[in-house]
């Protein structure tokens, strides 16, 4: 769980009254992030597009390196043709 101080977090309706000063802090990079409550609930997170872009492409190169695990992990794995499952299983590959 994240945890966030409590000059990181406002109340929606705070962040409606005085979203150009939110906008402006994130910008000039005074904060890194908001995170936003309704109900004393956090609801949401307010980011720079900066912070955004950087989360979002460690999040790619995650994800790039889950399948490149994958691959590697069925590189050794024995496999068998389209046709010779066909053939073992007598299916008629022209009339699928």
């Amino acid at each position: 769980m994240i945890t966030y101080s409590r000059e990181e977090i406002l109340s929606a309706s705070e962040v409606a009254r005085s979203f150009s000063s939110v906008l402006k802090e994130l910008m000039q990079h005074t904060k890194n992030r908001f995170a936003v409550s309704k109900n004393n609930k956090i609801e949401a997170v307010v980011l720079s597009i900066d912070e955004y872009e950087r989360l979002q492409e460690a999040y790619d190169l995650v994800e790039h390196m889950e399948i490149y695990k994958k691959v590697k992990s069925r590189e050794s794995s024995k496999t068998i043709s389209m046709d010779d499952v066909a053939k073992k299983y007598g299916i008629d590959l022209d009339a699928i």
